[in-house]
């Protein structure tokens, strides 16, 4: 049984009102709130995040709605979105919503899906349906065409919780019986032979599979692209922007402890996670590389040209992480992609430098516009730096996962966050 309506309604709305102002991570405002109210139950929790993430996620579909349901253009007030919402998500019949707030035509907010359907132009319907910036909706229908509809409901839904199998404790299969004898159901990944998607609701943090390392969460997608760089019997790896090392960890397990790992990043704090998560997996061979404010360290800088395999995950606007982080799209501005694209340009010719001659560099981001992506690697194609076939690194996948050249996985395709990545090479010096 739910705690008090009115308490919830207060805290939800109270939510709604500090997210919008700075569009901050919803996950981490989320996570704040339950430390503090500890009056919230498993159920009273799941329906705070839900309506918080529904209202981030809808928010211009939802005001559509009102607009029709108050038969003006007035700005709607924010219990009018919530109870739109409820409307919208079939949880509240017009008729009761009524008894809440009697001066709104909810059957006219409910049939707010029948109006933007009639709109003929792409982009306008695409921006309403997914609630997207009109400039975001206008990029991947350039981007992608047709498929730029599907595309964008799939990144509106919700993410599945996928986790990495830590091949270093135990394999998939192992992993799927641990959790089933804890009550868990789970199902196997079909892009790599790591990744399990959990499909009962839990606290992944509170199993003991987790305690002892033997999980990770990660995105499916995440954990194919970590493949990319996981080259066998490669002496010298970097993944240059590692973060909190969901990659680093991922190659780690897949070469077996074996090779040198440098994980850099300019965030010391994520760092500090990366070196708990080590230590959790058992991962014993990397490095973590502080690069204080984006400056090399002589560390690093003495490693130019003697790299095997080097990972860029560049930063990025994250639009292929919407379904995570629904939040990102009202933060982004079309003009932010032009800094995005310089900044990975500029990370792409460092990468390069690192590399050994015949060595890999793996590009990748979780966005799925072409500016950040495609754009990118062609200019710094060259005599220094040569496109590697996708199919000679992942067989016969490489066609499921892209276009035979570049690997490119989306929710509405795969299942997955979107993700790009295209593997590159050093010419062997003659």
């Amino acid at each position: 049984m739910l705690a008090d309506g009115g308490r919830l309604r207060a805290l939800v709305l109270e939510l709604w009102q500090r997210t919008r102002m700075d569009w901050g991570f919803v996950t981490d405002r989320l996570a704040s709130t339950f430390r503090k109210e500890t009056w919230l139950g498993a159920h009273e929790r799941r329906f705070v995040s839900e309506r918080l993430y529904g209202l981030v996620r809808h928010l211009r579909r939802v005001d559509l709605a009102l607009v029709r349901g108050l038969g003006s253009t007035r700005a709607p007030r924010d219990l009018e979105r919530l109870i739109a919402l409820l409307v919208l998500e079939g949880l509240l019949e017009p008729a009761r919503a009524a008894r809440v707030l009697g001066d709104v035509d909810w059957a006219a907010v409910a049939t707010v899906d029948e109006a933007i359907g009639r709109e003929r132009k792409l982009a306008p319907r695409i921006a309403l349906a997914a609630s997207l910036p009109d400039w975001l909706a206008a990029r991947l229908v350039a981007d992608w065409g047709a498929e730029a509809e599907p595309l964008a409901h799939a990144l509106n839904q919700r993410a599945p919780m996928t986790v990495r199998a830590n091949l270093l404790v135990g394999d998939r299969a192992a992993l799927a019986a641990e959790l089933a004898r804890a009550g868990l159901s789970t199902t196997p990944g079909r892009w790599c032979d790591t990744a399990l998607h959990v499909e009962t609701r839990t606290n992944l943090f509170g199993l003991d599979a987790f305690r002892r390392g033997a999980l990770e969460a990660q995105d499916e997608g995440s954990q194919v692209l970590a493949e990319l760089a996981a080259v066998p019997g490669a002496r010298l790896t970097i993944d240059l922007c590692a973060g909190a090392g969901g990659k680093t960890l991922a190659i780690a397990a897949r070469l077996a402890n074996r090779g040198r790992l440098i994980a850099a990043d300019i965030d010391p704090r994520k760092l500090d996670e990366l070196r708990r998560r080590a230590r959790r997996g058992g991962v014993t061979v990397a490095q973590a590389v502080h690069l204080e404010g984006g400056i090399w360290p002589p560390a690093l800088d003495a490693l130019r040209g003697k790299a095997d395999v080097v990972l860029v995950d560049a930063p990025c606007s994250g639009v292929g992480a919407l379904r995570r982080n629904p939040e990102a799209r009202w933060r982004l501005r079309e003009s932010d992609l032009a800094g995005f694209a310089a900044r990975q340009r500029e990370i792409l010719g460092n990468a390069r430098a690192l590399l050994a001659p015949g060595g890999r560099l793996v590009y990748a981001t979780c966005t799925l516009l072409a500016v950040e992506n495609a754009e990118v690697v062609a200019s710094a194609l060259g005599p220094e730096l040569v496109e590697v076939p996708l199919a000679d690194v992942l067989g016969a996948r490489a066609h499921e996962l892209g276009d035979g050249r570049t690997l490119t996985v989306t929710p509405h395709r795969h299942g997955t966050d979107g993700f790009f990545a295209q593997v590159l090479r050093r010419p062997p010096a003659a």
